[in-house]
């Protein structure tokens, strides 16, 4: 004949339970952009990956989206080396 399960109780249960919580992510932002993005990942946005470009994103675009898009390149470019400047500027 088989033996009884033993009944475990609430607390044994809840202890067991207690590492199945989910856990926030970590974002990191991008070097290039500034856009978040997952650590050890490449990002979406403008394709790079430790200061690299990794991926040619540009290139999976159409036409009209690749104009928008190198537009906002530049766009962020500037506006980088213009904030390097200027925080130059302020420390002298």
């Amino acid at each position: 004949m088989p033996t009884m399960r033993q009944r475990h109780t609430k607390s044994r249960r809840n202890k067991r339970r207690s590492h199945h919580a989910l856990k926030t992510q970590i974002f990191g932002l991008c070097a290039k952009c500034g856009q978040s993005v997952l650590p050890h990942r490449v990002c979406l946005n403008c394709g790079t990956y430790r200061g690299r470009e990794i991926v040619d994103v540009l290139k999976k675009l159409t036409k009209k989206e690749k104009k928008e898009k190198k537009k906002e390149m530049t766009e962020q470019e500037k506006q980088t080396k213009g904030m390097d400047m200027e925080s130059l500027s302020v420390k002298s």
